[in-house]
């Protein structure tokens, strides 16, 4: 896998070529491991100071919501505990959502057995880039998507409409912006690191999406920034993890917020799945205009926004020509484009 960071050094060896002889080879980072690599590619190799910041602790937990009976007597309960986590600290844990436990681990399972493949049938489906797609074989791939399915519903119908209603609006009015069509399911397969101090699994981001729904497996590494600290989203049986996404802080004018988190390699045995459904605004067309939501606007409270198009948003994200969305539409921006280049992860 691939993302951007920002670097002004220049690579005292051919990157591009060992890039694309990995690539050619199609083996992937398992590949590597099963292999029998004590060390790893010059160009999984992170900057010292990149890493550093990973080495906070922090006795802190992300909150974790109870959604039983959230159409009930405890809604209002949950409507506040859900925009207390969404302002401060944009990602939280939810249990009780209605997704059979049963389902969630067949999805791990799935996605798992899909990686233990022979190395010359998974090698057919190996691609990169952010368009790639690839079915799971045929004995386990429609759970996946019966999963997706359920999590969109879950995300949907229920927390759509819970942080509409923490934003003081109509329940359906998310749920109403949000098109199932545009929700998309990424599976992440983050095998044993041998060298993981000197690379993360997934570097430093916020998600460009209106809203972020996670199924992880027991092996932990994902970690949120919260104030100046790294905090462990501590796996826990049959939870979902939920942060919100850049779009969604922007709709809101910042009542909820998008926050950095990254994923450290992997240092255990065991391989680290996640497997996030992204939720993007319904597909109305390129032409139409988001941004903070007229009826959170007042003389004390303005657009701290500017208007844009999805068109525009997708072509910014796929070029990779920004950070991230908050910093490049709110209004009176005055910071320099990032430039950046690919670099790699553990994944």
């Amino acid at each position: 896998m691939a993302t951007t960071m920002n670097s002004g050094a220049t690579d005292e060896y051919d990157r591009a070529k060992e890039v694309k002889e990995f690539d050619e080879s199609k083996i992937g980072c398992k590949g590597l491991v099963d292999s029998g690599a004590t060390t790893i590619p010059r160009f999984f190799i992170h900057p010292p100071q990149s890493l550093q910041l990973t080495q906070s602790s922090s006795s802190h937990l992300i909150p974790t919501i109870d959604l039983s009976h959230a159409d009930s007597h405890r809604r209002s309960e949950i409507v506040h505990q859900i925009r207390e986590a969404s302002q401060t600290w944009g990602f939280f844990q939810v249990t009780h959502h209605g997704i059979p436990s049963s389902d969630l681990h067949d999805t791990i399972s799935a996605v798992r057995s899909f990686y233990e493949l022979p190395m010359e049938v998974k090698s057919q489906h190996y691609c990169r880039g952010n368009r790639s797609r690839c079915q799971l074989h045929d004995q386990h791939k429609s759970l996946p998507v019966r999963c997706c399915y359920m999590v969109r519903y879950a995300a949907g119908k229920v927390l759509m409409g819970i942080l509409s209603e923490g934003l003081g609006l109509e329940r359906r009015r998310l749920e109403e912006m949000t098109s199932v069509e545009a929700s998309n399911l990424v599976v992440q397969y983050y095998p044993y690191c041998p060298q993981p101090d000197l690379t993360l699994g997934l570097q430093s981001h916020t998600d460009p999406v209106m809203l972020t729904v996670v199924l992880q497996n027991r092996v932990g590494g994902l970690q949120v920034k919260h104030g100046e600290e790294w905090v462990e989203v501590k796996p826990m049986h049959g939870a979902l993890v939920v942060n919100i996404g850049d779009l969604l802080q922007i709709i809101s004018n910042d009542q909820y917020k998008s926050v950095h988190h990254l994923v450290l390699a992997n240092p255990s045995r065991e391989t680290r799945i996640s497997i996030p459904v992204f939720f993007n605004p319904s597909k109305r067309g390129d032409t139409d205009f988001y941004g903070p939501l007229l009826e959170l606007l007042a003389d004390e409270k303005p657009a701290l926004y500017r208007n844009f198009t999805m068109g525009e948003v997708m072509g910014r994200i796929f070029s990779r020509e920004m950070g991230n969305l908050r910093n490049y539409y709110r209004l009176k921006h005055t910071e320099n484009s990032n430039q950046s280049v690919v670099c790699h992860m553990w994944i």
